[in-house]
């Protein structure tokens, strides 16, 4: 018998692969589901190789607090970009900062750029090749040192805490 697993990689991935296939084929007919079946498990057998090793959650119900920092920051972001641009008459900042990181896995520096790209108003641009820094533009900025204090704080030392890096 084969054990799940090896031919199986990833079974939230597969079954993910399988609703969208059949949402984009928009045909739920036997034939759809063998071969959308069939990719949702070739695709991820094929390509898991290749995939880095994500780090282990230290701490689940830190990570369940970062989520809810990150939507309540999200939508207080919203709001705040969307005054800016209401109001013209107000000068904007706009401004590339150099963000030094702590963090050193690959894995969670990702989480941390695709978490300030989700905030409205900032936009991860680039990570330097040595892994050190993380390269921020933001739409307003009055002070780069309490940007980076709040980044720090609301966000890599959480991610820190979570993944226990």
């Amino acid at each position: 018998m084969i054990a799940p697993r090896s031919w199986l990689p990833t079974p939230v991935l597969s079954l993910l692969l399988l609703v969208v296939w059949l949402l984009l084929v928009r045909s739920y007919a036997f034939g759809q589901f063998v071969l959308g079946g069939s990719l949702a498990i070739l695709i991820p057998l094929l390509t898991h190789r290749f995939w880095d090793a994500r780090p282990l959650i230290a701490k689940p119900f830190a990570l369940l607090r970062f989520i809810f920092r990150l939507l309540g920051d999200i939508i207080i972001a919203n709001f705040e970009v969307a005054y800016l641009i209401a109001n013209p008459w107000r000068k904007l900042k706009p401004h590339f900062i150099e963000y030094p990181l702590m963090l050193e896995e690959r894995f969670t520096i990702t989480l941390l750029a695709s978490t300030i790209s989700l905030t409205p108003g900032t936009v991860s641009a680039n990570l330097r090749m040595d892994g050190k820094s993380l390269l921020i533009h933001a739409l307003n900025v009055d002070d780069e040192e309490a940007l980076i204090k709040q980044i720090r704080e609301r966000y890599e030392r959480p991610l820190k805490e979570i993944y226990e890096c």
